[in-house]
């Protein structure tokens, strides 16, 4: 039924517009008491096998909707109500900014993929700080706050603007991600450099402990595919100096090898999202895992279409995995049939726990 909605309607409009009806018809929903009620009944059955712990965290199960999505918070209730057992919200810049101009998100239907140049368009951490504030849930889950640097600071800024964001957001977040790692903001990717890295984690470290007394409040780094190995082996190494909590593996690639979508469209500018990314994410993360084996939370994201891409990236190390180009092709029962595949892998294989599948087939590699 989706997939046909997809090619009469959602095919046919402008990507970024269909993502703001279909996001507005999720909000919609998730307002209305009974409707919201049988669609989470219908869209997110729970399975206590897959109960997760991670970052100090309970959640129902290990899958998330990736940042980019909600970048401003304005559906966490209608996402945990689709399924998502997580939430990442933003990128969250430490100023409000409009991002990049139109268009910037194109589809790739052919390689079912993405390629997005939105340029971190969103309201700002003290916008998207008050909203959150005044949040009363409907729905238990956790968010998760990405933040990033907002283009019109200079690198050599970049420090105090996100400590800003750190010291609005911290307190409303159950986790905080650094972003260093988009293509789509001029030197971002330059904050990967660990001379570059060490200063900026340790800065946005003390400010959620000086802002947050009462708790922790784990701090994740997100990172590109495009790394060299011996430059993930060296964020790796930095987070366990670090004390960090977890990596996020990985954001959007700058690569557009083996695409079979129109070259003018794969010639936009942007990151590329979804299935090509695949192989490459499963690989950094089977390095990550390689390195810092159970010291810190591994999140698996790029690529992710089902439950056995999810599963692959389970048992290559990730405690928790995250999607979000494969939901605008494969719509509301996605989850749900994430859900069910996981489960199901999970009862036919010879581990009792999702704890006890985490990077096993990593050690069967190493051993």
């Amino acid at each position: 039924m989706y997939k046909l909605f997809f090619n009469l309607v959602f095919k046919r409009m402008d990507p970024e517009q269909a993502h703001h009806l279909a996001f507005r018809w999720i909000r919609l929903a998730a307002r209305v008491p009974v409707l919201r009620t049988f669609l989470a009944a219908v869209l997110a059955p729970r399975f206590r096998e897959l109960r997760t712990e991670a970052l100090g965290l309970r959640m129902h199960g290990p899958f998330g909707l990736a940042a980019g999505f909600d970048k401003n918070a304005v559906a966490v209730d209608g996402m945990a109500m689709l399924g998502f057992d997580h939430i990442e919200i933003g990128t969250v810049t430490g100023e409000a900014q409009p991002g990049n101009p139109k268009r910037r998100l194109f589809r790739l239907v052919p390689d079912r993929a993405l390629i997005n140049r939105m340029g971190f368009n969103n309201e700002g951490s003290l916008a998207v700080a008050a909203r959150l504030a005044s949040r009363e849930a409907v729905f238990r889950t956790t968010v998760g706050v990405n933040i990033g640097k907002t283009k019109v600071v200079p690198e050599a800024e970049a420090v105090g603007d996100y400590v800003k964001s750190t010291e609005r957001l911290a307190q409303f977040a159950d986790y905080l991600v650094v972003n260093v790692s988009s293509p789509n903001t001029p030197g971002l990717r330059n904050l990967q450099a660990t001379e570059a890295l060490r200063p900026l984690l340790t800065a946005v470290r003390e400010a959620a402990d000086r802002t947050v007394a009462s708790r922790r409040v784990p701090l994740l780094v997100k990172i590109a595919p495009d790394l060299a190995d011996e430059d993930v082996d060296a964020v790796a190494d930095l987070a366990v100096e670090l004390g960090l909590d977890g990596i996020i593996a990985t954001n959007t690639t700058i690569g557009r090898e083996g695409l079979l979508s129109d070259p003018a469209l794969t010639a936009e500018t942007g990151g590329l999202s979804g299935a090509p990314l695949k192989e490459r994410s499963l690989e950094v993360l089977r390095r990550l895992y390689a390195r810092v084996g159970d010291r810190i939370t591994l999140v698996g994201v790029g690529g992710i279409e089902n439950a056995e891409d999810a599963w692959q990236r389970i048992l290559a190390g990730a405690t928790l995995v995250q999607g979000y180009s494969a939901f605008i092709y494969e719509g509301p029962f996605w989850m749900r049939a994430m859900h069910k595949g996981l489960a199901a892998r999970l009862n036919n294989s010879p581990y009792a726990t999702l704890a006890e599948a985490v990077g096993a087939d990593t050690r069967k590699v190493s051993a």
